[in-house]
């Protein structure tokens, strides 16, 4: 027993030696660390200080540096209070810490602040870490290397430690170093993941105030407050950068191609513009993204000159088009009217094995179609064949269409036919309407009549222009008669006639000779277009009486005739006299 007394005495003597020890370097490493905190906050000058070789040592309250620094930063937490690594993160720690270290909150710049709450840190086990961090302070550095603690930041902020990371971002700061652009990217990218909005705004300011940022840095921020505020306060925050970030190297297209990119997704067309000058008049040149993200808002806002234009920069300056680039200005091509353009963009999309889709093969054969280019749109159609494309409705509409406008019905007819035989699923209203165009100039009335009961039959919605173009047919084949039957029909239908029906109706009814039913149309549709038809209609074929009756209830009614209606009246009025 007297031993055992021996030695737990002897051990406990050990102990409390040890025990003295490790209090006297733990007081010169609160005491070399204070000096250096004081002397940056211009408390202390001229301390000597002394290392130790131990990775890190914890803030202790109760040596008298302790509370001096407790005094000069209110976050710090006596050493019985610490808790585990893994905690809750609030703004207001954060938020103290910042200003105690000179990191001023962006607001205080002038710009907007995001104005959002702090989402949860996955602050899991720092296994890693070099430093014990304490919750709210700052961090003992024995490793001075700031490319070292760059590389442990960039570690942190990739593992989502965001509390860590900012504590030995401070920390740096306070011994006069500061992390490589690369880590403090990193950093922000973080904090903006896990929704630390507020934090990534300080982050940003102090890399503008030691002038680290980069093209990425300003890529990140832009996207950021277009994400929390929106496109207006992005590009607010933009031209506010842009004098200062002109006169660096890292304000490049890049940052210019990410402010375009947030604009266009809100199809801000004159905005890109706008940008897209200013890249000119600071002297910086336009990359292929660039030109990308200008041709597809101006296609997508329909600023079709605008397109072109970028366009002919984007080849003028060597950058090779791709495919989504090729499709979009030839669809913009088309729509301005140059279809010689879209189709030497459609050539060297061929030469260079770039496939076009069916969409754009559709808009291309139809343009070629309406500047009369016939044998090219069905050499287009061909090759889109080749491709594998399966033509749809309106690629047969376009190809029928076509020769419409070539003054070819015929083909019109034969084609929409041979559509009807081997496509008939790809029948709809538009090709009907085509076919009786072509049935109209030829006067095939009953063939016209033929392919109303069909659409009628189909189940499709027969509208007032399908209607007037089989009345139309009716009168070009001197049928009055069965064209006043397809008016009681179009009537019947609960289809509402219009001018142009009553016109058509009007003349063919002159030329059979049916003076009531033409009262009977004046009637139900008083207007000079139909009045001046009836006078007109009524002085070639003779009756000048009735030409002249219908003359002054013209005037009654308050209508004003045209110049032919008026020569004509004046000319036969004489011959009467």
């Amino acid at each position: 027993m007297a031993t055992l007394s021996n030695s737990f005495v002897s051990g406990a003597t050990s102990s409390a030696r040890f025990a003295g020890c490790l209090c006297t370097t733990r007081s010169r490493h609160l005491l070399w660390f204070g000096s250096v905190l004081m002397h940056k906050l211009g408390m202390v000058s001229g301390v000597t200080t002394e290392t130790s070789c131990s990775n890190s040592v914890r803030l202790n309250e109760s040596s008298a540096v302790g509370v001096m620094l407790r005094k000069a930063i209110p976050g710090l937490m006596c050493e019985e209070e610490e808790e585990e690594d893994v905690v809750p993160i609030e703004n207001e720690e954060f938020e103290s810490s910042f200003h105690v270290n000179g990191l001023v909150p962006w607001r205080d710049s002038g710009f907007d602040d995001f104005g959002l709450g702090l989402g949860g840190v996955n602050e899991g086990p720092a296994a890693s870490e070099s430093v014990v961090a304490n919750q709210q302070g700052v961090q003992f550095l024995e490793e001075m290397d700031a490319e070292v603690l760059s590389k442990r930041v960039l570690v942190l902020s990739r593992r989502n430690k965001v509390r860590s990371a900012l504590e030995l971002l401070r920390s740096m700061e306070l011994a006069g170093l500061h992390p490589n652009a690369h880590a403090c990217n990193s950093l922000l990218l973080s904090l903006l993941r896990n929704g630390l909005n507020d934090d990534a705004m300080r982050v940003f300011r102090f890399m503008k105030d030691k002038t680290i940022t980069t093209q990425h840095t300003y890529s990140l921020m832009l996207k950021a407050v277009a994400h929390a505020q929106g496109c207006d306060s992005s590009l607010r925050m933009f031209m506010e950068l842009e004098e200062e970030g002109n006169r660096s190297k890292d304000f490049d297209a890049v940052v210019y191609n990410t402010i375009i990119s947030i604009c266009g997704r809100m199809n801000y067309w004159h905005k890109c513009e706008r940008l897209w000058m200013s890249m000119k008049e600071n002297g910086l040149t336009a990359t292929k993204v660039t030109y990308s993200e200008l041709i597809s808002v101006f296609v997508r806002c329909g600023q079709y000159e605008l397109a072109i234009d970028a366009y002919e920069e984007m080849v003028l300056n060597g950058y090779k088009p791709n495919a989504d680039i090729s499709q979009a200005i030839i669809k913009a091509s088309t729509k301005e009217g140059k279809w010689d353009l879209a189709l030497n963009i459609y050539q060297n999309m061929l030469s260079n094995a770039l496939e076009p889709n069916l969409i754009t093969c559709n808009v291309l054969i139809n343009s070629l179609g309406k500047a009369g280019k016939v044998e090219l749109a069905f050499k287009v159609y061909s090759i889109t064949k080749s491709f594998g494309h399966t033509p749809d409705a309106y690629t047969m509409n376009a190809l029928v269409s076509a020769l419409y406008r070539a003054n070819r019905p015929g083909d019109a007819l034969r084609l929409f036919d041979n559509i009807m035989r081997e496509q008939a699923s790809q029948l709809n209203v538009h090709l009907y309407n085509n076919a009786l165009m072509s049935c109209s100039k030829l006067g095939l009335w009953d063939r016209a009549l033929q392919l109303l009961w069909k659409m009628e039959s189909s189940g499709l919605s027969v509208s007032t222009a399908s209607y007037n173009l089989v009345i139309n047919a009716c009168e070009v084949a001197r049928k009055p008669e069965i064209a006043l039957q397809v008016y009681e029909h179009m009537i019947h239908k609960n289809c509402t006639p219009d001018m142009f029906t009553h016109l058509s109706l009007v003349r063919s009814c002159i030329w059979g000779s049916l003076w009531i039913e033409i009262e009977e149309i004046l009637k139900a549709s008083p207007n000079a277009s139909l009045y001046n038809a009836v006078i007109q209609g009524m002085c070639l074929r003779g009756k000048i009486d009735s030409a002249k009756k219908t003359y002054m209830r013209m005037r009654e009614k308050g209508l004003k005739p045209d110049g032919k209606t008026r020569a004509l009246m004046l000319q036969n009025l004489r011959r009467v006299r």
